[in-house]
């Protein structure tokens, strides 16, 4: 039929031309934006997969950022305490020196006074001035808050990490299975120690942990007096002497002397060896209670104890004992002498708050929240609970260099460089692997990440390009098309006449 009034094939041509220029538009719009996804009718599923993957993208840019000020809050720290460690070990030099008592002068142990007393006022300088970001690192602000410690029971209690959500706390019980213990050597001397043979002498040497001493005792000699000469080097030795009150595995024997290593655990010992026995009898014995053969030398060494920290067995060393896991890091020093270092014995402390915390992972959560405790490093902080601290060889002090007590405050500063080189290798070992492997971790996560979301929202050029020479090949087409369409209904003029 030939019609005027309804072009049907030019309504065809442009509603095909339509659909071309559409989808034209499309491909030069994906081309512009470099973005195959622009709204969401271009792909709902994958717009919502790519706007997923774009949140997560960001949260794992917020958690590199974390981990990477986390690490620059901790080099600030370690630069602090790598400078108290130089002035420890000049302060160690000084009060070597003032030992020299032959050898210096009144006006030169002054001066070394001096010079003790600058090397603390600059340590507690350097734990007030070490910020970042107006937040002191060394003072003790970073450290663990904790109630219930019995001074009495536990000598040190160190919080190295835990995880601590808002507001809460922390239950920590410290239970003894096995006790520690020091090691010992019994000699049978009675109240008074005779020969029975008639008048010789007993010569022993004994050796512990810090060194060696022969002692020669005449017959007759007290009981007592041969307790006092040994005692009288015990820190030469590390070896202490007592009447025996008995022992494991023995009674108490009252004509026996006890040899103790100071020390306790497997690493403490005390070995005492006949030199001379007149009468070819010997006068040494492993138990404190008559059974047992007498021997020529004995050697006797401690036992580490099996501690409980919540339940986990700690690594012990001596009355040290440490538990480290995921967001639990606790290390405890226990009172030889306390009813804890008792087989059964506890105790019960609470961490409060406190601690250094990081969120070092894309969600905010526990799961993700990681957290080490940093001590005060001033000088009232800086040693041992059982020895002492620094501050006391500070003018006026009992450990000072003029006349205070040099061998316990050597003791103190070699306790306090240990505990400075453990908070450096601690924050260290967190800075190389907390921190590190989390950076690396997280940076591989982003690459993968945003690889899913590209392969799901970016432009295919290639691609795209050939659909856009496709379409305007058909857009040319159907305009073609359109023009000849519309030229049709002029042959009808033709019948016209």
């Amino acid at each position: 039929m030939s019609s005027i009034n309804t072009n049907v094939p030019s309504m065809i041509a442009q509603r095909v031309l339509r659909n071309q220029n559409a989808a034209m538009v499309v491909s030069l719009e994906r081309l512009a934006t470099g973005l195959r996804i622009n709204r969401g009718k271009d792909d709902p599923a994958g717009l919502i997969a790519s706007e997923n993957l774009r949140s997560e993208k960001k949260a794992i840019s917020g958690a590199i950022s974390n981990a990477q000020r986390a690490e620059q809050v901790i080099n600030v720290a370690e630069g602090g305490l790598q400078e108290i460690a130089s002035l420890l070990v000049e302060l160690k030099g000084l009060v070597g020196q003032s030992a020299n008592e032959a050898g210096l002068s009144a006006e030169e142990k002054d001066a070394n006074q001096l010079q003790v007393d600058s090397i603390l006022q600059t340590i507690d300088r350097l734990a007030n001035v070490t910020t970042f970001q107006g937040t002191k690192l060394l003072n003790g602000n970073f450290d663990y808050t904790t109630t219930g410690v019995t001074g009495a029971l536990l000598d040190d209690v160190s919080i190295n990490a835990t995880r601590l959500a808002n507001d809460a706390t922390l239950t920590v019980t410290v239970a003894m299975a096995v006790s520690a213990q020091t090691g010992g050597v019994f000699l049978s001397t009675g109240t008074t120690y005779v020969d029975p043979g008639g008048g010789g002498a007993l010569t022993i040497e004994i050796t512990g942990n810090e060194g060696i001493q022969q002692f020669t005792f005449a017959s007759g000699v007290a009981q007592t007096d041969i307790i006092n000469a040994i005692n009288s080097f015990k820190d030469a030795m590390g070896v202490s002497a007592a009447i025996s009150r008995g022992a494991a595995g023995g009674t108490a024997n009252s004509n026996r002397v006890e040899l103790r290593s100071v020390g306790y655990g497997a690493d403490s010992f005390v070995n005492v060896k006949e030199l001379a026995a007149p009468t070819g009898l010997d006068f040494i014995f492993a138990s404190a209670g008559a059974p047992g053969s007498s021997l020529a030398s004995l050697k006797d060494a401690g036992v580490d104890p099996t501690l409980l920290i919540n339940g986990q067995n700690a690594t012990t060393r001596g009355l040290d004992g440490r538990v480290s896991t995921d967001g639990f890091d606790v290390s405890v020093t226990v009172v030889g002498t306390s009813l804890l270092n008792t087989t059964g014995g506890s105790t019960i402390f609470t961490i409060t708050g406190g601690g250094a915390d990081f969120n070092l992972s894309p969600d905010v959560n526990l799961a993700g929240l990681v957290s080490i405790g940093i001590e005060s490093v001033a000088t009232g902080n800086l040693g041992k609970g059982g020895v002492g601290v620094i501050s006391s060889l500070k003018s006026g002090g009992d450990q000072n260099v003029v006349n205070g007590d040099l061998t316990l405050a050597q003791k103190i500063v070699d306790e306090a460089v240990k505990q400075i080189a453990s908070l450096r290798g601690r924050l260290g070992a967190f800075q190389k692997y907390t921190i590190g492997s989390t950076i690396r971790s997280l940076s591989i996560a982003l690459e993968n990440t945003a690889a899913a979301e590209s392969s799901i929202r970016d432009t295919d050029f290639a691609a795209e390009t050939a659909i856009l020479t496709r379409q305007q090949i058909l857009s040319q087409a159907a305009i073609q098309t359109l023009a000849i369409a519309n030229a049709q209904p002029q042959s009808i003029l033709a019948l016209l006449g």
